[in-house]
């Protein structure tokens, strides 16, 4: 079960930005949170239609671009699912770290290293079009 405390601070983080966490939105946010680690739309789905019948993929998609617009959940494009993301209040750029013997994912703040990193961008003439940076490798349990 999501903590409660965590799923209140996210409703009044939306609505501080002039959004609204809908019942569809914030059950798709307890389901990745249940889930821990990444989680596929498809997974989300499966558990929305167990839950309510019939549910068609475009409103899983839906949340799922909110959550992330809202910075309550990553997008994880080399493991093509999302993260919930912990310290949503704060203003960060993320550093993601996937681990790729076990596929989990650590999210740092990577605001400091992502500066340095846009001014070579940019010196170099490349603007890229997300800030958030993902690093594969393999995670201390793995290595252990």
């Amino acid at each position: 079960m999501p903590h409660p405390d965590f799923l209140l601070a996210a409703d009044r983080h939306c609505v501080a930005h002039g959004a609204r966490l809908t019942d569809t939105r914030r059950r798709v946010l307890e389901l990745a949170l249940a889930r821990e680690g990444v989680v596929k739309a498809y997974d989300l789905l499966a558990d929305l239609q167990t839950e309510r019948g019939q549910v068609a993929p475009p409103t899983v998609y839906r949340a799922l671009e909110f959550l992330v617009d809202q910075g309550l959940l990553h997008r994880v494009e080399a493991l093509n699912g999302y993260i919930v993301c912990h310290h949503f209040d704060c203003p960060h750029e993320s550093l993601l770290l996937v681990c790729e013997a076990c596929g989990g994912v650590t999210e740092l703040d990577g605001s400091p290293a992502l500066v340095a990193l846009r001014a070579a961008a940019s010196e170099a003439g490349f603007a890229p079009r997300r800030d958030d940076v993902m690093l594969s490798g393999r995670c201390r349990e793995c290595r252990a």
